[in-house]
């Protein structure tokens, strides 16, 4: 194999693994600030114990606000972080986020009694919008450049 031959696959090596990196941090940032803001409001007492049902409407429209918000920032993430082609990655991620949720809509109406069902339908139907505006958000920032 020629030195340039090698070069180019290290290359690409590297931005592949940047490309996996820039999607993976846009989704561990929607989970790890989803998490911790439910944690925060369950020793708050704001939402009932773990495993309950929210059975109050305005908790749910809550959960779902701030979701949206770190999955617009999930979305903005991996734009910022994608070594190329940035919205192209944030497709990626919307779609990872449209299978997972889909998954959790599905465990959430058939597995268990966690609340209404037009919540973990919203976070399906949401999910590759709110990515997306994050990415268009990283894409006029860097034109503000």
């Amino acid at each position: 194999m020629s030195i340039a031959a090698r070069s180019t696959s290290v290359t690409h090596s590297r931005r592949t693994l940047r490309s996996i990196a820039a999607i993976s941090a846009g989704f561990v940032s929607v989970a790890v600030l989803s998490l911790a803001t439910d944690q925060v409001l369950h020793v708050l007492k704001v939402y009932p114990p773990w495993g309950e049902p929210m059975r109050e409407p305005g908790l749910n429209v809550l959960a779902l606000s701030y979701r949206l918000l770190y999955t617009v920032a999930g979305g903005y993430i991996t734009s910022l972080l994608s070594p190329y082609a940035p919205m192209r990655h944030v497709t990626v991620l919307g779609a990872v986020g449209f299978v997972a949720a889909s998954a959790g809509a599905i465990a959430a109406m058939n597995l268990a009694d966690l609340g209404p069902a037009w919540y973990p339908i919203a976070l399906v139907v949401t999910a590759f919008p709110c990515v997306w505006l994050g990415g268009v958000l990283d894409r006029a920032r860097r034109r503000e450049r």
